[in-house]
Formats: C-alpha cells, sequence, structure tokens
C-alpha cells in the first residue's frame, strides 16, 4: 500500500493520479444556511445535486448529512463504528485505499478526512483547494452519478480524536487538561453579531482561532505551514491537548487539520460544540 504524502494533497497530485485503481475520490459537499433573524434554527441541503451536475472524474458522493452522520443523534452527530464502517465499505474504501476528501466549502472534506481517522484509517487526504479550485484550472468533470466497488472497511476506532461533553466539563470547571479553541469567526466568539445557537456565547476559556483565517483567499488552498504555525502562536505555546469547536463539530476539524500539518500529536474535535453546549442551561458562557 502507497500512503499519501500529507493530510493535504495538491490538485496537480490528483490529476496525476485521477486512475490509480486504489485511489478512491470522494465528494462530500453540504450547502449549510446560518438562521434567518430572530431564529436559531440552521438550514442543511445535500450537495448531491452539484455533484449529479458535475464532479471530478471518478468520484462517489459521500452523503454527510445521512450516511455519515448518527440517525436522531442531533446535528451532524458522529455514527457509530459500526455505522461508519459500513458506510464507507459502500463508498468503496478497503485496506488498500488511498481517499481523496474534497467540496464546496473545505470543511466538509475535512469533517471526512477526521471521520476516517477517527475510525482507524491514516491513508486519507483532503484536495487542497477542493472542487473550487479543480474547476477554476479547467480540469476535467463528469456528470451523473459513480460508484466504486463495494469493498471491506478495516479500522480500529479511536475514541480519543473524540471530546465528549464530559471532558470539555472539566477543563472548564479546572481550567486545565486541555486548550479548548474555537474554530469560529471573531464575531461568533465574542458573541457581538446575532446569535445563531440557544444561548450567546463561547466555552469559557476558550481560544480563538477562525478557520477561515487558515485559507489563501486567491485560491482556497491552506496557508503554508510557517504562517499557520504563527496564526497557532498562542495555541502552540500551551502545552498538552488541544480541543476545537464550532458550531456543529464541522469547522472545528479545518483548525484540526492545521494543528495536524503543525505537528499536534493529541488534537480531538468536541463534536456536540455550541450546538451541544449552549442547549443546556447550567453550562457557563463567556460573552464580549
Amino acid at each position: 500500500m502507497t500512503a499519501l504524502p500529507t493530510p493535504l494533497v495538491s490538485t496537480d497530485w490528483l490529476a496525476d493520479h485521477l486512475d490509480d485503481p486504489d485511489v478512491r475520490i470522494l465528494d462530500a459537499t453540504v450547502h449549510l444556511a446560518a438562521p434567518e433573524p430572530g431564529s436559531t434554527q440552521w438550514s442543511q441541503r445535500s450537495g448531491h445535486d452539484d455533484y449529479l451536475a458535475a464532479h471530478i472524474p471518478g468520484a462517489a458522493f459521500a452523503d454527510i448529512i445521512d450516511d455519515l452522520s448518527e440517525p436522531d443523534g442531533g446535528w451532524f452527530t458522529k455514527p457509530s463504528p459500526a455505522r461508519f464502517a459500513a458506510a464507507a465499505g459502500r463508498l468503496g474504501i478497503g485496506p488498500d485505499s488511498r481517499v481523496v476528501v474534497y467540496s464546496l466549502d473545505p470543511f466538509w472534506a475535512t469533517r471526512v478526512w477526521w471521520l476516517l481517522r477517527a475510525n482507524g484509517f491514516d491513508n486519507v487526504a483532503v484536495l487542497d483547494g477542493g472542487f473550487r479550485k479543480w474547476t477554476a484550472e479547467g480540469r476535467p468533470t463528469r456528470a451523473g452519478a459513480e460508484s466504486y466497488p463495494a469493498a471491506g472497511f478495516v479500522g480500529s476506532p479511536r475514541p480519543q480524536l473524540f471530546a465528549e461533553l464530559a471532558e470539555v466539563e472539566r477543563v472548564v470547571e479546572s481550567g486545565s487538561g486541555a486548550c479548548l479553541i474555537n474554530s469560529l469567526s471573531p464575531q461568533d466568539h465574542h458573541a457581538t453579531q446575532t446569535n445563531s445557537y440557544p444561548r450567546p456565547g463561547r466555552i469559557p476559556g476558550s481560544v480563538n482561532v477562525f478557520v477561515g483565517a487558515l485559507l489563501d483567499p486567491a485560491d482556497g488552498t491552506f496557508r503554508p505551514v510557517d504562517e499557520l504555525r504563527e496564526i497557532f502562536a498562542d495555541v502552540l505555546a500551551r502545552p498538552g491537548r488541544k480541543v476545537t469547536y464550532c458550531g456543529g463539530g464541522i469547522a472545528a476539524t479545518g483548525d484540526a487539520l492545521a494543528l495536524t500539518l503543525l505537528g499536534e500529536p493529541d488534537v480531538a474535535v468536541y463534536d456536540g460544540s455550541l450546538r451541544e453546549w449552549t442547549s443546556d442551561p447550567r453550562l457557563p458562557l463567556e460573552v464580549g
């Protein structure tokens, strides 16, 4: 089995390996719309129609909303290991596969990347710049549905890659045990704009590293490692575990990927994020 070079692969790399028999390309596009004024109800829409209209040749569609989330578990709740293994097998991911994930908004791709790693599968990368960069470069696309032969997914779950509510509570109560990183915008972090969650604010003690700042605005690729290191300087100066969160565990995986690029050995995503935290009135919040 040939290992992928890093958690990111370039459009040039993928173009050179489109026809490799062990490569599995996944389109993970989802559309998410913020609540209307006066509401905290987000809306979500599968990117399957976009995929059918145009996708990278050979790509299968990875359905985050249904197949790769736990039914009735809440907003994009991580699936059980058994549910995930079944979905990954249907996508054709076997022990010798190399998986490349892309999407329109890159953080749906990083979500699938993180789910695969959390389920013990490491030979996966995100297409740097995603579908927007691919099409901007005039590279080929196809319409209609495609799929890979079903496979037996093999992976040993790594529950430590997700932080549960109890762990985050302990960190807040003790002020130690992990560095909490809010991946949302500074406006969301300080709760200075219309609130999108049941209660305004951030988890106490959080550091803000806006996931949007990690991308080059010119082409949507992740910034070079030296620039990422500067962006995460405050976080990297703090020893120990790093726990990222956002609204529902999606954008947080972008910060998690960047921290992985920077060599951080103990990174977790708080899957419940603000969706869960702000729904419980007993849990504290900071504002301003």
